[in-house]
Formats: structure tokens, C-alpha cells, sequence
């Protein structure tokens, strides 16, 4: 693999945020402890079953990465429950921010750490940029813009020359299929998974640049090449 650019993208279990990148030929690693354990390939992306607090990535030309650490003992929505959870929840969320910080630096690569409004503002630092994701529905084909037009605060750190995406907005509307989820198992899942709008306004933003300095490099390799 050492030869295309890869993607790295930690606690992400639905791949959204890779997916765009896979379509367009990068080599993604999704690493989530609820991905079987091991590695499996589908395409052009690769689960990882792990958890990033043991885990070490293995080394690739990475042109981008992304960390959704859990919120749950870090959201301040959660918050009536944080005396319930105590201090070790507390530090163990933000444990599991740091470290996924920390790999998404070792990268080199530009990045971008994820969370809603939580303490990781307080304990960490303010985050660099948020957005609602109806700010990026308008990245999505117009039937299905629909699907992300509601509003939920999300919080991104970034750093590396991250390229924070042009908005595309679509009108929130009320009582949206987010607001009105009913409770079930994998709420929390949905609720948190990454709006594909804004996974693909971020690959416009930052993948096709990367995309444009690899064809580069490849052309200055043939050129050098002797006849």
C-alpha cells in the first residue's frame, strides 16, 4: 500500500468520513472497537477492529486524518449524569481524546478531532471551528438533502493545514428525524454518526489538493526515470 495515499480515521464505525476518500482511490484504515476484531478490506477501506488506547497505526503516506472519540463522559449534554459517571469517567474520555490527538499528529498528515460541545473545551483547548450539519446538506444530491437538514452542534479541533470546507446550507427544520429518534440500542450511534454532507464538503476541501500533489509527484518520478 505504500505506494497510494492513505487515510486514517479513529472511532469511526460507520466509515462515513472515509468513504469519499476510498471512492476516490485512497487507502482508508477505520479503527473502532466495534469493527470484528482484526483487520477486514472492503475496497478500498480496511476495519480495524481495535481499540486506539493499545493500538499503534501502521505507517503509510497518510494525506489525512480524523479521530471521533467517544463524547459520552465529555458532552456537556450528558452532563446531569456526571456525577453518577465520577471523575474516572471524565478521565477516561479525555484520555481517549488525547490519545487520538496524539495519533492523529504522529500522522503528519493534516487532521481533524471531532467532538460536540463538551469539557475537552475547557481541558484541552477551544475548538478551532463548528458547524451544524445542515451547514453542509447542500453537498448531498438534492433528494437526500432532506436526511441532514437539522441542526446539532459539533466541535472540531484541527491542525496540519486542515481546510475547513465552504458552507452549502439547507433550511433546519423542526422535529427532524435526529430530534425524534426513538430510544433504541444504537441511538447513540446514530445520532453521532458524521453527516455525509459534511464528509464530503471536508474530501472537496482538503482530498482533492492531496490528490493533485500525488499526480505530481508521480509525474516528477516518470520524468526522472532514465529512457
Amino acid at each position: 500500500m505504500a505506494d497510494r495515499k492513505a487515510v486514517l480515521s479513529l472511532c469511526d464505525v460507520t466509515t462515513r468520513m472515509a468513504q469519499p476518500w476510498a471512492d476516490a482511490g485512497f487507502v482508508c484504515f477505520c479503527v473502532d472497537t466495534r469493527h470484528p476484531k482484526g483487520m477486514a478490506r472492503h475496497g478500498n477501506v480496511w476495519l480495524v477492529g481495535a481499540d486506539i488506547l493499545d493500538w499503534l497505526p501502521p505507517r503509510e503516506d497518510y494525506a489525512a486524518a480524523f479521530a471521533f472519540t467517544p463524547c459520552t463522559n465529555l458532552s456537556v449534554s450528558g452532563a446531569r449524569w456526571f456525577m453518577e459517571k465520577g471523575i474516572g469517567g471524565l478521565l477516561d474520555g479525555l484520555a481517549l481524546f488525547r490519545r487520538g490527538v496524539e495519533i492523529l499528529e504522529w500522522t503528519g498528515a493534516l487532521w481533524m478531532a471531532e467532538n460536540p460541545v463538551s469539557t475537552v473545551s475547557s481541558y484541552f483547548r477551544k475548538p478551532d471551528f463548528t458547524f451544524d450539519p445542515c451547514d453542509y446538506a447542500g453537498y448531498l444530491p438534492e433528494s437526500e438533502r432532506q436526511s441532514e437538514a437539522y441542526t446539532k452542534k459539533t466541535c472540531l479541533w484541527t491542525g496540519a493545514g486542515f481546510v475547513m470546507p465552504r458552507k452549502r446550507p439547507v433550511a433546519p427544520v423542526l422535529r427532524s428525524p435526529i430530534h425524534m429518534m426513538p430510544p433504541s440500542e444504537d441511538r447513540g450511534q446514530k445520532r453521532s454518526s458524521t453527516p455525509r454532507g459534511f464528509a464530503r464538503a471536508v474530501f472537496e476541501a482538503n482530498g482533492r489538493s492531496s490528490l493533485a500533489d500525488d499526480l505530481e509527484r508521480r509525474s516528477m518520478l516518470f520524468s526522472n526515470c532514465d529512457p
